[in-house]
């Protein structure tokens, strides 16, 4: 005999028998969303490292390092475009 009052759960505790996460099937129905925040992914990930790539060049001329504080600056861009990537994603469900 089954309970109408008892609900199966999966591991993470969500029920089966609820509906598909909402902001998922947001973009299911509008394909341009999807492709908005791809696109706006890719342009953040590359302004990071273009803005780390300028800072690193103007502080080797200042303090005439090359090409050291570029390289720093440049991977420190790579990890902000990451961390924003990371954020934005988990801000859409993804």
């Amino acid at each position: 005999m089954k309970d109408k009052g008892i609900k199966s759960t999966t591991k993470a505790g969500n029920s089966t028998d609820e509906a598909p996460d909402k902001k998922n099937e947001a973009y299911a129905d509008r394909p341009m969303k999807g492709l908005l925040l791809t696109t706006s992914v890719g342009i953040t990930m590359v302004v990071s490292i273009i803005i780390g790539l300028i800072i690193g060049i103007y502080l080797d001329r200042y303090f005439e390092s090359r090409p050291w504080l570029t390289i720093i600056f440049i991977l420190l861009g790579v990890v902000a475009g990451f961390k924003n990537m990371h954020r934005t994603m988990k801000e859409h469900g993804f």
